[in-house]
């Protein structure tokens, strides 16, 4: 009894430190890749995706290890219609914070623009328990699912086993 006000006092030290890391402060980019990041923006809306990932990865070269300006290229990627290097890069964000509301929704986005649609709304789920139903993430990545769907499939590339070739001699 007499090492429980201690135990207790630990504790509480634990579980504060501990929920603290939840609770982490918006990302502040140096100013210079601020700069880049918002050229990169700039170029994005106007659709020069090839500017924008200039200027994104210039960002990057400035504070690497940004989650935004991954997020920033996985958008770009995306545009150009490279998902699977969006992919990666939503990957790469979701390795270090898993519960990334904007890297679910994105990859989310990325899936469902490839056809895997079960693997978008598995996103969409986990995304729903982390913000949600409200959240803007949510939203937008339910009506990328809905758009997907309502996309006409994509025709069937034809293989070599499904053509046979006609047996014809002609003659000399």
């Amino acid at each position: 009894m007499r090492f429980a006000p201690a135990s207790l006092a630990l504790s509480l030290v634990f579980a504060m430190s501990a929920s603290g890391g939840r609770s982490a402060p918006a990302e502040v980019l140096d100013p210079r890749a601020a700069a880049l990041e918002s050229d990169g923006k700039a170029a994005l809306a106007t659709g020069d995706v090839e500017k924008a990932t200039d200027g994104f990865e210039a960002a990057l070269a400035v504070q690497p290890g940004s989650t935004r300006l991954v997020l920033d290229l996985a958008e770009a990627a995306r545009r150009q219609g490279m998902q699977g290097k969006a992919l990666h890069y939503y990957r790469a964000v979701l390795a270090r914070d898993s519960a990334n509301p904007d890297a679910i929704a994105g990859e989310g986005e990325a899936l469902a623009e490839k056809g895997a649609i079960e693997k978008a709304r598995a996103n969409l789920a986990r995304l729903a328990q982390i913000c949600g139903a409200g959240c803007d993430a949510t939203k937008h990545l339910e009506s990328s699912i809905a758009a997907a769907l309502a996309k006409p499939a994509a025709p069937k590339p034809v293989s070599a086993d499904d053509v046979t070739p006609k047996a014809s001699v002609a003659a000399d």
